[in-house]
């Protein structure tokens, strides 16, 4: 595959479009929106912000592949998803920097991205061991009952600009081992990464209108919650929009899983290495300048070790390099210059709150381009429950440190937060560990571990206002959600002779 995404094309201007069935498509709308490199602030693209009659044109690629995929036997879907894992691996280094050059952040955290993405690939390669049923023999006289799962029909990723190639990843190649066809709206702010796996599934073989790609904005999300040829929509997002997607879609009878937002907390107990817990709250806070789902951007430090913790956290928060995701930097710019605005706007806010600013990212040197859109890691002590920095999502390298005085105090904080995406502890005690992940009343939960992101075979969603629907990312919940259980109950009264066939059985 010769890519025309990667970063020699990232120094011009160019027409990003939409992907049905098998190819490129323009559309026919009018309306388009800036991509930019957010290390230098240029704009790089103008993507397609799909009408109404784009979007069904997509939609209906999708509807009219699906019944032969439906058909394709799990031998032959599992052989594409198998061709497609390889093309990834290969290639992966250009999946890469397509999304370091539309998103900013690290390359080397890029590459990560597409590595976890790839895990969901491999669970998939095992659809045929996932889908299978149950039967039982004679459950009455001569009769017979089998369970069978079955595929949805076409069905709708929406994926936010932070994760533009992992993200897809938690529910596509379930989608597609399972005999669904897939839409994607990827965010419009790096919408390239969509297209490069698009030519890549193609090349893996993959039949055309399968896999899709629909740009756009809110026209587009808004005719995938309502089009009644989309059967089920996966959305990953803020929790207003997640609500959203989770009413609308549903009340046009679809299925729906909308994972929301976040504000995690990770306790740090006095008994626990306060290196190990600094060096933590550094990688969590500050990995992809804090645009992730599951960073930490609460700290709740417990007892008399906080002035000990905030100042090694300081030290190791003042020593990253903040620059280009392409040159040897430790994090890069946030995603848009309207972002970044946003996130200063909330340091500004904590310190006018009475917060003490301990590492003040909004005057960072970087090794970039002026105009890029930088903020560097940023500490802010003695935060209150009260402040904004504490009370809303920020989704930026702002990591605010709340003291308490126990455990109980602690745990009470993360329980009564209105999020439960993820949280965790940092102790050398396996009593309170233990008492922990049974008492918090977050999805997601670690144990000297930052980030708990789960493996591809155990499935990733919060609680509370973090998930909207009862199902989660990938695993076997993943499996569930993009099929439909069926149970079949069966009676011959006449046996049947098949012939004579002495060749090798096989599969095809």
């Amino acid at each position: 595959m010769t890519s025309t995404l990667g970063t020699s094309a990232s120094t011009r201007v160019r027409s990003i479009g939409h992907w049905a069935d098998g190819k490129k498509f323009a559309g026919t709308g009018d309306r388009t929106a800036p991509v930019t490199n957010p290390a230098t602030g240029q704009i790089t693209g103008d993507v397609a912000l799909a009408d109404v009659e784009d979007a069904r044109t997509v939609i209906d690629a999708a509807a009219a592949a699906f019944p032969a995929w439906r058909d394709t036997s799990l031998a032959k879907r599992t052989a594409v998803l198998f061709a497609f894992r390889e093309l990834l691996n290969a290639r992966k280094s250009e999946l890469a920097e397509i999304i370091t050059s539309e998103h900013g952040k690290v390359v080397s955290d890029a590459l990560g991205e597409v590595s976890r993405g790839q895990e969901v690939v491999e669970f998939a390669c095992g659809i045929a061991h996932l889908l299978k049923g149950g039967m039982t023999e004679n459950a009455s006289t001569n009769v017979d009952v089998a369970s069978i799962r079955q595929p949805l029909g076409p069905v709708g990723i929406i994926s936010p600009f932070n994760f533009p190639a992992m993200v897809p990843m938690w529910f596509f190649p379930i989608a597609i081992a399972a005999g669904n066809t897939v839409v994607l709206k990827p965010s419009e702010k790096d919408p390239s990464a969509a297209l490069w796996i698009a030519e890549l599934w193609a090349e893996a073989g993959l039949p055309a209108g399968v896999f899709n790609v629909l740009q756009g904005d809110k026209v587009s999300v808004d005719e995938l919650l309502t089009n009644p040829k989309i059967r089920a929509i996966s959305f990953v997002g803020s929790t207003p929009i997640a609500q959203y997607v989770y009413e609308t879609g549903t009340r046009h009878g679809k299925r729906v899983q909308a994972l929301g937002g976040a504000k995690n907390h990770a306790i740090v107990l006095p008994d626990a290495d306060l290196d190990l817990a600094a060096d933590a709250m550094v990688n969590a806070g500050f990995g992809s300048a804090g645009e992730r789902c599951m960073a930490i951007s609460a700290l709740v430090a417990v007892g008399p070790i906080a002035d000990e913790l905030v100042a090694k956290i300081a030290s190791r928060a003042t020593s990253l390099k903040t620059g280009d995701g392409t040159r040897d930097a430790d994090m890069g710019p946030l995603v848009t210059k309207a972002h970044r605005d946003k996130v200063a706007s909330y340091i500004d806010a904590g310190e006018a709150d009475g917060a003490t600013i301990v590492v003040d990212g909004r005057g960072a040197t970087v090794d970039g381009e002026a105009d890029g859109f930088w903020l560097g890691p940023t500490l802010i002590d003695n935060v209150t429950t009260d402040m904004s920095v504490y009370t809303d999502e920020i989704f930026g390298p702002v990591l605010s440190v709340v003291r308490v005085d126990s455990y109980d105090e602690a745990l009470n904080l993360i329980n009564s937060n209105p999020y439960g995406n993820g949280t965790a502890i940092f102790t050398n005690d396996g009593g309170a560990a233990r008492r922990f992940q049974n008492e918090v009343e977050v999805g997601m939960v670690g144990i000297n571990v930052p980030i708990p992101v789960p493996t591809a075979y155990y499935s990733f969603g919060g609680w509370k206002s973090s998930l909207f629907g009862d199902t989660h990312a990938h695993g076997t919940e993943g499996v569930h959600f993009f099929t439909r259980g069926k149970v079949v109950t069966t009676r011959w009264l006449d046996p049947s002779h098949g012939g004579i066939n002495l060749g090798f059985p096989q599969n095809n």
